[in-house]
């Protein structure tokens, strides 16, 4: 037993928990199956890692000066964080070793539900999302039954998560087929409860025709703003100029020692908006590089090992698609979130803390999809609903995890707070000995949903075969003839 525990942890902590490895895997397998030539397989899965190496070099360059900028903000509105007695590090360092069980069993799962069902279709891919899923169940599993041994926490957790897995990329995928059209890829990212309400939200707004954020006409002088390069530094630094003008010249200072000891604060300000954008772009040509591998390698899993499946990737897959959304999404939703941080602090409620990475990736997505419904206004709504969202959620979920990690109801995105309330609302009624409830519930879900969508492709299909034989449109026999 503890051999099997090693290996499992051993591929948690390796491979799955190594998003590079992970693809670069995947990425050779695909192409060996393909029958591709050793040249072709080797320098196909080097792109796809080195590609995945540079999207997470360049998310590290802008979080980076996130991490700077959320500190400036919270100073210039006067707030700190809520403190708390336990710590992430705390818990991860209490159940880390059964969150990497999780993850193993659930991907095996996963593999499997998706081998035997054709309608699950995609494969959830995003590893670090894998990490942070297993870790927020196992934190909303020990909070409803403190009690359950480490085999108890690892398969209810194995169970829920498979299933979240496999059905979060089908929610949206009638979302995704307005962004790919050709269904080359799903989307899995925890930001999808966001994009989904913005999705049906966005629909009276207009369409994507008549007011598409890539098609937008600005006057000359500000034609500028179309390059997003550009665009994004101006917005950044600006917003950075104004956090330093109103934050505390201590905190400000500290920050920009941290970059240069020489450093004046306003120029930190502007090259914390250049790095940002400097990141941004650096993301977007890793994403493209691994993309031209992954996709075309996949088909080998495909053909071969889990016919019709298609890779399910992270939120930045599709940012290529509309950066200038993207951008809107992500001001609309921080600029929302400091009006809620500055209203709860006034009114006593909760200080929060601008978690800046989960408002430009949810804030993007969420922009991105709404702009497909309804272009820029679908945009700045999927922003709202972000700022919203993370706000609140912030707010209410901080709580729910006081006696395992407050910090991840700061670092959460949509889905998270989902994933812990859906789990918390079955408290009343879960007990040591009943937290099964939980997996046989979600996989059961599961197996409904995968079978109603199963039927009704196959109703769909057969229907497209069927000869139409409607008498208004069967051609004139005798006509025919004659002609």
């Amino acid at each position: 037993m503890d051999v099997i525990k090693d290996i499992l942890t051993f591929l948690a902590d390796n491979v799955f928990g190594q998003v590079p490895i992970l693809i670069g895997l995947i990425t050779l397998i695909g192409l060996m199956l393909q029958r591709k030539r050793f040249e072709d397989v080797f320098a196909g899965a080097l792109r796809a890692t080195i590609g995945v190496v540079i999207l997470f070099i360049g998310v590290e360059v802008f979080t980076g000066g996130l991490t700077s900028f959320q500190t400036v903000l919270a100073s210039a509105m006067g707030t700190t964080p809520p403190k708390a007695d336990r710590t992430l590090a705390d818990f991860l360092g209490d159940q880390g070793g059964t969150i990497a069980l999780v993850i193993t069993v659930a991907f095996l799962l996963h593999v499997l539900v998706v081998r035997l069902f054709p309608a699950a279709r995609y494969l959830y891919l995003t590893g670090h999302l894998m990490f942070w899923v297993s870790t927020v169940t196992v934190a909303s599993l020990v909070t409803i039954a403190p009690g359950a041994d480490q085999l108890t926490l690892v398969l209810c957790g194995a169970g829920f998560v498979a299933a979240y897995w496999t059905v979060q990329p089908l929610w949206m995928r009638p979302l995704m087929r307005r962004v790919m059209p050709d269904d080359r890829f799903g989307f899995a990212h925890t930001s999808s409860l966001a994009c989904l309400l913005t999705g049906y939200a966005a629909r009276p707004l207009g369409s994507r025709e008549k007011h598409d954020t890539e098609k937008l006409r600005l006057p000359r002088q500000l034609s500028f703003f179309k390059d997003v390069n550009v665009s994004t530094a101006l917005i950044i630094s600006a917003i950075m100029l104004v956090g330093v003008a109103l934050a505390d010249d201590a905190v400000v200072g500290k920050a920009a020692t941290e970059m240069d000891p020489k450093l004046s604060p306003w120029v930190w300000a502007l090259l914390v908006g250049l790095r940002f954008a400097g990141g941004i772009a650096i993301l977007l040509f890793g994403v493209r590089m691994f993309l031209g591998e992954i996709v075309p390698a996949f088909k080998g899993f495909s053909d071969r090992v889990i016919p019709g499946t298609r890779p399910a990737l992270d939120a930045p897959t599709v940012f290529p698609v509309a950066p200038t959304a993207v951008m809107v999404g992500f001001v609309a939703s921080t600029g929302v979130f400091l009006i809620c941080l500055g209203v709860f602090a006034g009114a006593g409620w909760f200080t929060l803390a601008p978690p800046m990475i989960m408002l430009f990736f949810v804030g993007g997505a969420a922009g991105l999809f709404g702009n497909v419904v309804a272009g820029w206004r679908g945009a700045v709504l999927g922003g709202v609903i972000t700022g919203l969202i993370l706000a609140v959620g912030q707010a209410v979920t901080w709580d729910l995890f006081d006696r395992t990690a407050p910090e991840l109801a700061t670092l959460a995105d949509p889905d998270w707070y989902a994933i812990g309330w859906l789990l918390k609302a079955v408290d009343p009624v879960v007990g040591e000995a009943t937290v099964w409830i939980v997996p046989v519930v979600a996989l059961a879900a599961m197996v409904a949903t995968l079978l109603l969508l199963g039927r009704a492709e196959r109703h769909r299909a057969a229907h497209a075969a069927a000869p139409d034989d409607r008498p208004d449109d069967r051609p004139d026999d005798k006509a025919t003839a004659k002609a």
